[in-house]
């Protein structure tokens, strides 16, 4: 374990960074902007799409976005997709065959780079836009470059992590299969060998980054495999209870800036 100051964070957004309720803080905002100052490499690593990183945008003028749970590599400053990883068709008409088989009551959605595709079946809870397009049958878009398909259940029959207990071993070798839907009983998936780890160690690589030299920071399961990268990692104290088991760390809550004093103590150390 590194006694040094770290060369790279990576940091989930929503209740990590943006508590659910708040906007990001500015011990939060002062905290990144310090470690980008002292030429540490800052990477906001999410489930969203790039549709939704105009806040990110407009609140930090530096930093690398990784999207769609790894599935999209985004240029924050220029609002530009510069690398995507989408999911072979043969893999998603598995999935969703698969998981109709099991689940029958399950109902799909897909993000391409720019939209949000939904079986009319499924309700969104956030995405309810001009960038959210009904279809009668999800199969239907499938020949677009679909980098994460989203399946969803009624909260009142099971939960997410009984959901991810069912589709993990059933689609083992097919998808990447996580959630960090919090209440709601959402599976998000992306193409085998994808996940915010796995991107975050080809960006790290890149720049000539080790594992040992990085930190990162989240609170759901599509953390997790960030967790198991980084040399130093940091579950949300009000995060899902499994964080602890991956995390090498527990941060204070998002609520009370947690990841903003361990960047602030992370930062004394010498370079």
């Amino acid at each position: 374990m590194s006694s040094r100051r770290p060369k790279l964070i990576a940091t989930d957004l929503d209740g990590t960074i943006v508590p659910h309720v708040n906007p990001i803080s500015k011990r939060t905002i002062t905290a990144f902007n310090r470690a980008h100052d002292l030429g540490v490499e800052i990477f906001f690593v999410t489930g969203r799409p790039p549709r939704w990183m105009g806040e990110i945008t407009e609140t930090f003028s530096m930093g690398s976005a990784i999207c769609c749970n790894g599935g999209i590599i985004y240029d924050l400053r220029n609002e530009k997709v510069l690398e995507k990883f989408p999911i072979p068709e043969k893999d998603l008409v598995n999935a969703v065959n698969e998981l109709r088989r099991v689940v029958p009551t399950v109902t799909f959605a897909v993000e391409t780079e720019d939209r949000f595709h939904r079986e009319k079946a499924y309700v969104p809870k956030w995405d309810i836009g001009q960038d959210n397009i009904g279809v009668q049958s999800i199969e239907d878009i499938f020949d677009k470059e679909i980098l994460k398909i989203l399946a969803r259940v009624d909260e009142s029959l099971m939960s997410a992590d009984e959901l991810l207990a069912i589709a993990q071993p059933l689609l083992d070798g097919v998808l990447t299969v996580t959630h960090s839907a919090g209440s709601a009983s959402l599976l998000e998936m992306s193409a085998v060998g994808i996940s915010k780890g796995e991107t975050l160690a080809k960006m790290a690589a890149r720049m000539g980054i080790d594992a040992k030299d990085s930190v990162s920071f989240g609170d759901n399961p599509n953390d997790f495999s960030m967790f198991e990268w980084c040399a130093r990692s940091y579950a949300m104290e009000d995060g899902h209870p499994e964080g602890r088991k991956y995390a090498k760390f527990v941060a204070p809550p998002c609520d009370e800036d947690g990841v903003a004093q361990i960047i602030e103590e992370l930062l004394d150390l010498p370079a």
